[in-house]
């Protein structure tokens, strides 16, 4: 999904790192059947919104409201319209929409500590990371480092962050379709150690800027995007999205709920729900006709069912809507889903002509539980397959009720 950008001259004071530390801010503690220590319970659930957006031209996006304030403070803002990915970590919001003064993230030397996250579709973020309070619900996350995305960055966006030719900066409601998004995935952070002193190859990520040319840096953990529910007192094993059934044309708006924990509290029970864990991207495996795809996985940032190709589901792309399919008639599908911890079940979903779809009731319907598009040698369980169940994101380290720890994906 899409992620963050803004410039670093109109944040205040800075929250300094150091390169050679990993350095841990704020506090995840476990999961589990009792992860709140015997605390008092909150308000653990935020309404969650599936419609046309900010923008009114979003297709399956789910959206929920963010509280930012100033770190300690009584500042603070609420966004709404932010986009809830389970594909990324992290909360990213549009300068435009925000008007806080948030400190930045420096080095020692107060060089600002800036991202850059690029997408399938060539698109990209690009910008700083400041120190925020996040408060969704009854639950507050406290120093949550976070990403401003902005269409006047302070510094130029370095040619290794843009990924093809005719990559587009999403740093607009237009652009980008919601005022920012809400990484929820099951990681703890957005690259972890990949991204700091300990790996032999650091991916183009994260930049610093001295004399305003930016060079790829290591980060310590602490000082990347959180998701930021690890960091809540309580509730901080993971996150569960309950979104109900559409019609097979499609509905305008959707009204769900957006969880927080899982076995923590009576509203988050796994029930019935199976666990399938993954490996360390996030990955399981769909197996489809007999050949497995490993690198699957659940992503509510996506707005389709974004399954193999064409020719391997033997129905047809559209001519006008690249990278969706325009079968002429819906078909019904079943694929298997298999966790790392050999835990298997089928999966039935069906795949609509897309055109057909966006023409219904006018082009005013936002939520389709059968619309798809390609994706070659890999499974992108999209939106779409949130609908009509409970999807359960488990973070990485933390544990379950069933003593599985994170990262995993029940349903």
């Amino acid at each position: 999904m899409s992620l963050g950008h803004s410039s670093a001259a109109k944040f205040g004071p800075f929250l300094v790192f150091s390169a050679g530390l990993l350095v841990l801010i704020g506090c995840g503690g476990s999961g589990g059947s009792n992860p709140g220590g015997g605390s008092t319970p909150v308000d653990n659930t935020q309404a969650l919104q599936v419609n046309l957006g900010p923008a009114n031209n979003s297709t399956n996006e789910a959206f929920v409201a963010v509280t930012v304030c100033v770190p300690g403070s009584s500042s603070c803002q609420t966004i709404e319209n932010v986009e809830v990915d389970t594909g990324s970590e992290g909360l990213r919001v549009l300068s435009s929409q925000i008007s806080l003064s948030l400190p930045a993230i420096a080095d020692t030397s107060r060089n600002a500590l800036e991202e850059c996250v690029s997408f399938a579709d060539t698109s990209y973020v690009w910008g700083p990371v400041v120190s925020a309070d996040v408060q969704m619900a009854g639950e507050k996350a406290t120093s949550v480092p976070i990403q401003i995305i902005s269409a006047s960055p302070k510094f130029p966006v370095p040619s290794n962050c843009i990924s093809g030719a005719g990559a587009a900066d999403v740093n607009t409601v237009a652009a980008l379709g919601a005022n920012g998004i809400l990484g929820l995935g099951v990681f703890q952070q957005d690259c972890g150690f990949a991204c700091t002193s300990a790996s032999p190859q650091v991916p183009d990520v994260y930049y610093l800027c001295p004399n305003s040319v930016c060079r790829v840096s290591t980060v310590p953990l602490g000082s990347q995007l959180q998701n930021p529910v690890w960091f809540f007192p309580q509730d901080n094993n993971g996150v569960v999205i309950s979104l109900p059934s559409v019609p097979a044309d499609g509905v305008a708006s959707v009204s769900g709920s957006l969880i927080f924990g899982i076995g923590t509290q009576s509203d988050n029970a796994l029930g019935s729900a199976q666990v399938y864990t993954t490996d360390n991207a996030g990955n399981f495996q769909t197996t489809y006709h007999g050949i497995a795809y490993s690198q699957s996985y659940i992503d509510s940032g996506s707005n389709g069912l974004y399954i193999l190709d064409a020719s391997t589901l033997g129905i047809t792309d559209c001519s006008d809507f690249a990278g969706f399919y325009c079968p002429a008639s819906p078909v019904d599908f079943t694929a298997t889903n298999t966790g790392l911890n050999g835990v298997k079940a089928d999966v039935s979903f069906s795949i609509a002509n897309a055109d057909a779809l966006f023409a219904a009731n006018g082009g005013r319907n936002a939520a389709f539980d059968d619309l798809g598009g390609d994706n070659p040698q890999t499974v992108d369980w999209g939106l779409p397959f949130f609908y009509g169940r409970k999807v359960f994101v488990g973070i990485e380290g933390q544990l379950s009720p069933t003593g599985v720890t994170g990262p995993y994906w029940a349903y």
